[in-house]
């Protein structure tokens, strides 16, 4: 009799641990209420069709990780919150280092925040699109070997790519289910980096579609594959920022140390700034595009997206590397023991800012401006030309006609039957509500666009002496950079294929983020870095969501 009590007490015990793990943390909810209330939203764009993911099942996403997850506790969660929520790299460095935690615990932290944040349907932010199935033995290894992780090191780091950047152990989307079998795939050059610098790679953020080259008009953060990314200092009320909404949305609720981003124009820089995140946009060359799904082989380049400008500097290193296959890179490595001691030193004082005079109407702008310069910053008033960018659409069209096709038969997985851009517009309208709720008119547009690739060179051309003519006072009154808002001047920037950093500068009455761009001169990324440390101690800006506390 005992014997039998005893064996049914153990069946109660495997019955138990495998509900726990197929327990459903994921639920679809109904959202026609809270959709509803968007309709009223005063920005058309932001008058969602949809929010959840059509096509997404999150549980799947967590289907081989949740064993190990069911080990961590919220007891665990909130005990490592103070060592972990908000901290920079080196400070995670040194926790590690004097073993107050490991890579596994950091990982694992990491992953249950996700869940926690992602199942519940009044926080839940879609931002998150794959996870690495290998991430937690990848970090138990990384807790053996120890290996080069220094305080300024990406070691053991769990870092998140925007779900347009190949990696050999998930699928590439680009938030296309045009692409959705694109699931062997070499590493792109920079995640190779990464790994190579002992990054932890932990998953695939949802994005604008085709990096939010597809609709017109359509919401900044939104895929078929992902759904509506939210921002998290105001679910529906801000907007994400695009294209890289997924890579801002995460590191600014803390899913992860950081996350890679891409732009175009403005692709970083928006969503950083509407998320209260540092964004790099890099000189186009400095880091490589191979591996990466593209629209602009001309204005393309991925970047860091972080909580810090340390940890950007940081990010940004792990990812240098010339690159044989881009013909655009160069080998532009950093000294780097050498650039981590000089950004701690920098100051403001007597380095000369462009004050671009329009902008001196927004009141944290001009208020900014002021900060500087009693901080010791010479800030010159300059007022350039309005640019005009005629032939940009050209540019994009053409430059995605030829190079995505390049793309789908060189880097991606040979399963995915799509190959040209109007290969994808007739997959879509196969089934247009799933694949294409609020339509596919700037695909179409590239279908239909006849320019030559002569005529592009001189589109080209146009569109770089218009960004060169608009900037031409870095050179002429020696400035270190030229100071703006958010992504207003992220086309000027694109065309020039000048470098930008985006840094926190406050929040307006309403708590919308607003940040102050660093806009450089090519390879200037050490020294807009370094001003852009100095400027983010003087201001010490960002704040935590506080939902997501």
């Amino acid at each position: 009799m005992k014997k039998i009590i005893f064996l049914f007490v153990i069946m109660l015990l495997v019955v138990s641990c495998k509900q726990e793990l197929v327990k459903t943390y994921f639920k679809k909810y109904d959202e026609s209420a809270e959709l509803a209330e968007q309709q009223k939203h005063p920005r058309k764009r932001m008058q969602f069709k949809l929010m959840q993911s059509k096509y997404l099942d999150m549980n799947t996403v967590f289907a081989s990780l949740t064993k190990e997850l069911s080990n961590f506790t919220e007891e665990e969660y909130n005990a490592l919150k103070p060592l972990i929520l908000e901290r920079d790299i080196p400070t995670l460095q040194a926790h590690i280092v004097n073993g107050n935690l490991s890579y596994e615990k950091l990982t694992l932290f990491y992953l249950y925040r996700i869940r926690k944040f992602e199942s519940d349907s009044t926080k839940s932010l879609n931002s998150i699109i794959a996870l690495n199935p290998n991430v937690l033995e990848e970090a138990r290894q990384k807790d053996k070997e120890k290996g080069a992780n220094s305080e300024y090191s990406i070691y053991g780091m769990p870092i998140l790519l925007k779900d347009n950047i190949n990696t050999k152990d998930m699928p590439t989307t680009a938030g296309a289910i045009a692409l959705v079998e694109n699931k062997n795939t070499e590493d792109a050059f920079i995640v190779e980096k990464l790994r190579a610098n002992g990054a932890l790679i932990l998953g695939k953020v949802n994005l604008s579609e085709w990096a939010y080259f597809f609709c017109s008009g359509c919401p900044l953060g939104y895929s078929a594959v992902g759904g509506q990314t939210l921002n998290p200092y105001g679910r529906g009320k801000f907007e994400t920022g695009g294209s890289s909404a997924g890579s801002g949305v995460t590191v600014a609720a803390n899913f992860a140390v950081a996350a890679v981003g891409t732009e175009t124009s403005g692709s970083i820089t928006s969503p950083s700034s509407m998320n209260s995140v540092v964004g790099l946009k890099p000189t186009i060359g400095l880091l490589s595009r191979t591996g990466i799904v593209p629209i602009s082989s001309t204005l393309d380049t991925p970047g860091p997206m972080t909580k810090s400008v340390i940890d950007n500097a940081i990010f940004l290193e792990a990812m240098l590397g010339y690159d044989a296959k881009d013909e655009a890179s160069l080998d532009k490595n950093f000294n780097k023991s050498e650039f981590q001691n000089e950004i701690f030193d920098t100051t403001l004082k007597g380095k000369r800012f462009g004050v671009l005079k329009d902008l001196l109407n927004d009141s944290i702008y001009n208020a900014t401006v002021l900060k500087m310069k009693n901080a010791g910053a010479e800030m010159i008033e300059i007022n350039p030309e309005r640019a005009r960018f005629n032939g940009f659409t050209t540019l994009l069209n053409i430059d995605m006609k030829h190079d995505l096709p390049n793309y789908l038969a060189n880097n991606a997985d040979k399963n995915v039957a799509v190959k040209s851009v109007k290969d994808v517009t007739l997959f879509n309208l196969k089934d247009s509500l799933l694949r294409a709720p609020y339509g596919q008119q700037l695909f179409d547009g590239i279908v239909k666009d006849t320019t030559t690739l002569k005529q592009l060179e001189v589109v080209k051309t146009g569109l770089n002496s218009v960004g060169k003519q608009f900037l031409k006072d870095l050179n002429d009154k020696d400035l270190v950079a030229i100071l703006s808002i958010n992504n207003y001047h992220s086309g000027v920037a694109a065309v020039a294929k000048y470098p930008t950093l985006t840094v926190p500068m406050g929040y307006k009455k309403n708590g919308e983020p607003i940040s102050l761009t660093f806009v450089g001169k090519p390879f200037s990324e050490r020294i807009l870095l370094k001003v852009g440390y100095a400027f983010e101690q003087l201001t010490k800006a960002r704040k935590i969501p506080k939902n997501y506390e």
